[in-house]
C-alpha cells in the first residue's frame, strides 16, 4: 500500500493504455472528429466517433483498400484532431460481442437526429462492425 500523496499522483496520471480525459471528454462532445492513418503528412479525413467506458471507437462506412481503415490496419500508427488539438494514436482492432453492441448503443444515442438513422442502422452490418477501431495513446 503507497502513500496518499503517491496514490493522488496516480489518479492524475493518464493511463499508457487510455487517452487522456479531456481528449476523451472533447470526441465525446463533438460530432466528427478528424482522423489521419499512416505517418506520412497527409490530410485529415472527418469521422464519427464515440465514447464507452472511457475509451475512443470509431468504425470506418466503406471499408475500401486505399481507405483510413486499411491503412491504420497496415500501419496502426496515426493521428485524431478533435477540438483544434492533433493527438498522436496508435490504432486496435475491436473484439468481443458486449463491447461491439455498447458501441453500437453509444453510436445511436449520439447520433439521434432522423438525418443519421439511416448511419446508425448502416454501422450494425457485420462489415462495418468488423472495422471498429480503438484509439489508444502513441
Amino acid at each position: 500500500m503507497g502513500s496518499p500523496e503517491r496514490a493522488a499522483a496516480s489518479i492524475n496520471m493518464p493511463s499508457p493504455t487510455r487517452l487522456p480525459q479531456r481528449v476523451v471528454d472533447a470526441v465525446h462532445a463533438g460530432m466528427i472528429i478528424g482522423v489521419r492513418a499512416g505517418l506520412a503528412p497527409h490530410r485529415f479525413l472527418g469521422v464519427w466517433a464515440v465514447v464507452v467506458r472511457g475509451r475512443v471507437f470509431v468504425r470506418s462506412w466503406n471499408d475500401k483498400p486505399t481507405g483510413w481503415h486499411r491503412a491504420f490496419l497496415a500501419e496502426p500508427r496515426g493521428a485524431i484532431e478533435v477540438a483544434g488539438r492533433r493527438i498522436n494514436v496508435r490504432a486496435r482492432r475491436v473484439r468481443g460481442a458486449v463491447l461491439i453492441r455498447a458501441i453500437e448503443r453509444a453510436y445511436a444515442e449520439k447520433y439521434h437526429t432522423p438525418a443519421s438513422r439511416k448511419w446508425v442502422r448502416g454501422f450494425k452490418t457485420a462489415r462495418r462492425r468488423a472495422t471498429t477501431t480503438e484509439f489508444l495513446p502513441r
